[in-house]
């Protein structure tokens, strides 16, 4: 199953590129979230803001895996997309989510209740 539009993926990998070169001019970077995957009958949600530009595989953003324990780190679209075939209820894009807000606010957000609100 693939989790990303060709429009979601072009954005990921621009703001991949874009947070390489903010690292490396040393300024932040903190997008919005490109896109939001999500576990309809449990509460795993992973709200995605780029692509590594050198391995596509791996997408940074905030997630929970249901745990009550959001983070903020990478994760394997293909290991996503794997299990998404395994599950009864699998991993799933929402495509209504619309990013209202920063990384950093969604995160605050989600270490203060201990869960992803969107």
């Amino acid at each position: 199953m693939k989790l990303l539009t060709a429009e979601q993926r072009a954005q990921l990998l621009a703001n991949g590129r874009a947070a390489r070169q903010a690292q490396h001019q040393g300024v932040d970077f903190d997008p919005r979230p490109v896109v939001k995957l999500y576990i309809p009958d449990g509460y795993g949600r992973w709200l995605l803001t780029e692509m590594d530009p050198l391995e596509f595989d791996r997408a940074y953003g905030l997630y929970d895996l249901g745990i009550g324990h959001p983070e903020v780190g990478y994760v394997s679209l293909r290991e996503l997309e794997d299990e998404a075939g395994k599950l009864p209820y699998p991993v799933k894009p929402d495509p209504r989510f619309v990013s209202d807000r920063s990384l950093s606010a969604y995160t605050a957000v989600a270490y203060t209740r201990g869960l992803i609100v969107d």
